[in-house]
Parts: structure tokens; C-alpha cells; sequence
């Protein structure tokens, strides 16, 4: 299976897992962005570990009950303040919720049983099992579920828990009979659930972690996020799941003073730059993609017909002033009427924003043969195209971080580079005039790194001067935003926040090319595409349909 397929096939069954959740919670507008849940723009918070990560039908069907059972404002109200009290009430409000399941949907009842084995399997494997914390809150997950649920603990998970659990009894075992005939009153079932999850957070074995973490728990994801109330934002693959503190929301950036924007072509020698153009040339050849054939069904798809002129000369409508006469002169004339004629106009700018930091190095030419034809079709639709890049003139901060450095390297200190944004071809510029420049898009030394969400800011400004009635913007990149220096000065995910932040106060319609990475954690509209082979014309009809979408306001996975 290509990377192209298995990324199609990923996000089929992610859709698939969101359309069961919308089934089963009775809730519209669900939907995942990498693995986090979202409704609309925000997300939907699911902090019970077993859920996690939510790959299997189990999590999907814990979290459809989630939503159908549990009254968010009830639970906040409720909800310990204490990173440990808070993880035990959270699995027990999950366990409540899914022991609600009628008998009507054993399958349902199934998966829940599979992923909860699962993860204990998991859990027990790990390094957490061997901790004091670790074992205590694993024992209280176990008994717990098993006296809500009223299914029996495994023969393994009872020996291996037996000592700790005899040891808990006598701290919680009133409240925890209490579970289970309360479990249809989430307000009385949460006030057992808050004692116990009280009286676990008091217990010696977890005051090491709450005040310096134990390291060995780095061996498995079971925590969730204690600030996570349901504005958290997922990150980049192997970023943390974490959001900007209120004070540090706003985005900033040290220094301007180095930023430049310029013309592709200015920093490509004249005769490099024509050997760049012949081998692209080369490429677009061999990619078997027809311009031509791509610009008539761009002219098509983009057209809108407009009533802005009349026609005279019919049977019927409306009576033509200049044409009365004629009545006079010849009463049997039955063309004196006029009607209003439509034309196709195609009132549109698509503008391509090139990802041009130095992983997307390996991808310069398959991008730079998509969007050279796709500029040329799009001239020969008669539709306005912009073609733009984004590095930084610099690695690793450069003189910004230079500047930050003497300064005495003051905390959160914003974005630390310079920032290089590039112009191929500006939109009223013919493409004849402008294909020489495509071939800067092969020059490696030209990436660097990436800064998106100043990248698309800069994209979305320059669409908005535009008149056009409809304003596409394409983003082509293969990943999360990546600048070293602003990422190590600051939190860690600053540029991904300002980049969905960006993306989500746009006025112009937005959507993004994954270069062999799923970009749903910042765009609604996307799709993903295997490179490594090169562009063809399937590659340039996954484009097609995105850019349809997108001039339809209609979304596109």
C-alpha cells in the first residue's frame, strides 16, 4: 500500500469512528483532528486513560456514551482541583457512563470490555506498574471499574493487585459500594466519586509525584492533560498535547528588523536559474499532466454565471422600449421582447503558499511541477493565480536570536529568526512572464525552516487586498511549524497555536496539501498526497477537487 493509500485509508476510518460517535452520542458536528475530538473549532475533552490513544471501535464507543451521559457543568462543578484526584474522578465518571450501555447494543458492550483489557495489558507491561503511584491508581482503575461495571477482574490483574487493594479497602470502601446503585444520578454518583478521588490524592504513595514527578511514569501515556478543559488544542505529531497559558497567548515576535520578502528569482544566479527551469520542464513533461485539459475543467468548475446584461430580440419577457416602433409598423412582429442573458465570469484568485523549510527539500520538484501547471492552467482559465514560498534566511535564529542573546535572553520572548517570504509569481502577472521563476523552487539551499502562521498571515493579507469575489488560498506543506530558536525559548508548541489561530480568524478560503503527512490538526479543508513517486495527473485531480471545495465554502477530507 502507497503512503497516499494509507493515509486515504486512515482518514476513512477516522471518519468513519467520528460518524459512530455522532450516531451514538446524539450530538452533531463531532469530528477528529489527529486524535483529538473536536466540535467545530474546539475540542471536546476525553481525559480517561483507557480512551487514549483512540484508534479502536472501544474508545470510539467510550466516548459517544461520554457525551450522551455526561452533563459537563455538573462534572466541572465537581471535579477535584488535584492532578491525581482529578485522573481518578475522571475514570470513574468514563466507567459510569459506559456501564449505562442497554443490552440492546451488546457490541457496544464487547468493545468497551476489548479496550479496557487492552490498555490494562499495556499498563502492566510498562514501567508505571513498577512505581508506587503507579500501581496504587492502576488498583484503583481495576476495582473501581469492576464494582461500577459489574464485570469481574482478570485472574492475572487480581494477583497482581491483591496486596494494594487490601490495603485501600478501609480508605474508600463506603463510598465505592455507593457507586454502582447511584450510577443513574451523575450529580450523586459524582459525590462518592470526588471522596474517593480525594482520599487517593491524600495517599503518601502519590505525594512524591505531586511534588516532583516521577520520570519512570514517562514509559507510558496514561495521564491526561490536568489543564485540559476542553479549549486544549492538539499539536504537531510528537508535540505536546498542551495550550498557551492565558498570558503568553498573544503571539509575538523579538525583532522585524531582518525579515525580507523577495522575489524568488533574486536569489537564484541567472544561468542556475534557467538550468532549474529546463529540468523542470523536463518533469512537467514526464508527469503527463495536459495544462490545457486542467485549465478547461478549472474554467469550468470556476465559472459562476451572471445576470449582467439583456438581450432583445425575443417572443417573450419583458417589452423593449426601443423596439415599440416596430409594434406600430408591423402589429403581427412578435419580437419586441427582452430577457436577461447570463454570462460565465470566473471571479476568482487562487494563491499557493509553498512550505519551502528543509524537510520539504526532498519534495522541491513534484511541488514545483504542481503548482508551475496549476499557475499555467489557471492563466489559461482566465482565474488570477499567486504563487508564494516561506523559509527564514537563517538557521537557528540567526542574527534575531543573535540580538536575543546580547539582550540577556529575556523569557517567552516571541519568534527568533528571520523570516524570508518569497514571491514567484504575483497574481496579475501573466505566467509567460513568470515561468522562469518556478525553477527557484528547486534551489536547495533555500530551505530552511518554517514559521506557517506568519507564512498564511501574510498569504491571507495579500488575498484580501484582492477584488475578486472568491479568494482561495492553497497551503502546500509536509508538517507542523519548525523553528529551533523560537521553539526552545518558548512554549513549546507557540508556532502551532499561531498557526490555528491564523487559520481559524481567516476570511479567505483555506486549505491544505499534506505532503505525506495528514494536515487535520490545522486545516478543515485538506487533503493528503504521496510525492515520493513524483506529481501525475491523479496527484493534480486530488488538487482539483480540493480547490472545488474550497470555492464551494464546503469542507473536503
Amino acid at each position: 500500500m502507497t503512503d497516499s493509500a494509507a493515509l486515504r485509508r486512515e482518514h476513512r476510518v477516522r471518519e468513519l469512528r467520528a460518524a459512530s460517535i455522532r450516531a451514538l452520542s446524539r450530538q452533531r458536528g463531532l469530528h477528529f483532528r489527529g486524535s483529538t475530538l473536536y466540535r467545530g473549532r474546539r475540542s471536546v475533552p476525553m481525559a480517561a486513560p483507557h480512551l487514549h490513544p483512540p484508534t479502536e471501535r472501544g474508545s470510539a464507543d467510550g466516548m459517544a456514551l461520554r457525551l450522551r451521559h455526561n452533563d459537563p457543568d455538573v462534572h466541572a462543578e465537581l471535579r477535584p482541583q488535584r492532578t491525581a484526584g482529578r485522573l481518578v474522578f475522571e475514570m470513574l465518571e468514563q466507567y459510569r457512563v459506559e456501564s449505562l450501555v442497554p443490552d440492546s447494543w451488546p457490541g457496544v458492550r464487547r468493545n468497551l470490555a476489548d479496550r479496557f483489557r487492552d490498555w490494562s495489558q499495556a499498563f502492566e507491561a510498562s514501567r508505571s506498574i513498577e512505581t508506587d503511584a503507579g500501581l496504587v491508581l492502576y488498583t484503583v482503575a481495576q476495582v473501581c471499574r469492576a464494582r461500577i461495571t459489574a464485570e469481574a477482574i482478570t485472574p492475572r490483574t487480581e494477583d497482581l493487585i491483591e496486596s494494594t487493594r487490601f490495603a485501600l479497602a478501609s480508605t474508600f470502601g463506603r463510598d465505592l459500594a455507593a457507586l454502582r446503585p447511584n450510577r443513574h444520578c451523575q450529580k450523586t454518583f459524582g459525590q462518592h466519586a470526588r471522596a474517593i478521588a480525594e482520599r487517593v490524592a491524600d495517599l503518601e504513595q502519590l505525594q512524591v509525584e505531586a511534588g516532583r514527578p516521577d520520570r519512570r511514569w514517562d514509559g507510558f501515556e496514561w495521564l491526561f492533560d490536568p489543564d485540559d478543559d476542553g479549549d486544549a488544542t492538539a499539536s504537531a505529531p510528537g508535540g505536546a498535547r498542551r495550550a498557551l497559558s492565558s498570558e503568553d497567548s498573544g503571539y509575538r515576535v523579538y525583532t522585524r528588523v531582518y525579515d525580507e520578502v523577495r522575489p524568488i528569482a533574486s536569489l537564484v544566479r541567472d544561468a542556475q536559474l534557467h538550468e532549474y527551469r529546463e529540468q523542470l520542464d523536463r518533469a512537467v513533461q514526464a508527469s503527463g499532466v495536459s495544462a490545457r485539459a486542467l485549465g478547461r475543467r478549472l474554467g469550468n468548475l470556476l465559472a459562476e454565471p451572471r445576470r449582467d446584461s439583456w438581450a432583445g430580440g425575443h417572443e417573450s419577457g419583458l417589452i423593449d422600449g426601443r423596439r415599440l416602433a416596430q409594434l406600430v409598423t408591423t402589429p403581427s412582429e412578435r419580437n419586441i421582447f427582452r430577457a436577461p442573458e447570463s454570462t460565465s465570469r470566473t471571479d476568482t484568485v487562487v494563491s499557493f503558499l509553498v512550505d519551502c523549510s528543509g524537510s520539504m527539500k526532498a519534495f522541491s520538484e513534484p511541488v514545483a511541477v504542481l503548482v508551475d501547471v496549476f499557475a499555467r492552467a489557471l492563466d489559461l482559465a482566465g482565474v488570477g493565480c499567486e504563487v508564494l514560498g516561506f523559509t527564514t534566511a537563517a538557521w537557528n535564529g540567526g542574527r534575531a536570536r543573535r540580538d536575543w542573546m546580547r539582550g540577556g535572553r529575556s523569557p517567552n520572548p516571541g519568534r527568533l529568526n528571520e523570516i524570508r517570504h518569497l514571491v514567484i509569481k504575483e497574481a496579475d502577472t501573466p505566467y509567460r512572464s513568470a515561468r522562469r521563476a518556478f525553477g527557484g523552487l528547486l534551489k536547495d539551499d533555500l530551505y530552511r525552516e518554517g514559521i506557517d502562521g506568519e507564512a498564511v498571515e501574510w498569504a491571507r493579507n495579500r488575498l484580501a487586498a484582492r477584488e475578486e469575489h472568491r479568494r482561495i488560498l492553497v497551503v502546500i506543506s509536509d508538517g507542523s511549524p519548525m523553528d529551533a530558536a523560537t521553539s526552545l525559548a518558548n512554549e513549546q508548541d507557540y508556532l502551532d497555536q499561531h498557526l490555528r489561530d491564523v487559520v481559524a480568524a481567516s476570511d479567505v478560503e483555506i486549505c491544505s496539501v499534506g505532503v505525506g503527512l495528514d494536515p487535520s490538526l490545522y486545516y478543515d479543508r485538506y487533503t493528503a498526497l504521496d510525492l515520493a513517486s513524483g506529481a501525475n495527473r491523479r496527484t493534480m485531480s486530488h488538487v482539483l477537487d480540493l480547490i472545488a471545495a474550497a470555492a464551494a465554502g464546503a469542507p473536503y477530507r
